[in-house]
């Protein structure tokens, strides 16, 4: 699971317990003006192929965490429950998106929108 929080202009991504061993990472930050998109997607947790595993862990069906090489790019998994995934498309940043299970999907992602409409407005 991880926790979502954004302060002031950047957006940080801390990855909570195990699943940090089983993604390889501890937290990734970014400016919020990277950020696209967001949604909450499902779909895009399921299925057993998430790219080249480079590092990270995956057990399909059960846990996909870490770092994973696709065609459009790097991105990173963190993912037990596909129905809390949230999904971050992202600009200029080493990865092209982010998969990740929060505790309240539609709640983070409305915080996510609310975050970029303020920064755009600025």
């Amino acid at each position: 699971m991880v926790e979502v929080t954004i302060t002031g202009d950047t957006i940080r991504c801390d990855v909570q317990g195990w699943h940090k061993l089983w993604a390889l990472r501890s937290q990734l930050e970014f400016p919020l003006a990277h950020v696209r998109s967001v949604r909450h997607d499902a779909e895009a947790a399921r299925g057993w192929w998430h790219g080249m595993k480079m590092p990270g862990t995956n057990i399909p069906g059960i846990l996909t965490a870490g770092t994973f090489y696709q065609h459009e790019g790097a991105v990173f998994y963190d993912i037990q429950d596909p129905e809390h995934a949230v999904v971050l498309e992202l600009d200029h940043e080493h990865f092209a998106r982010l998969v990740i299970e929060v505790e309240d999907p539609a709640a983070t992602v409305a915080m996510i929108r609310d975050a970029m409409a303020r920064t755009q407005a600025t």
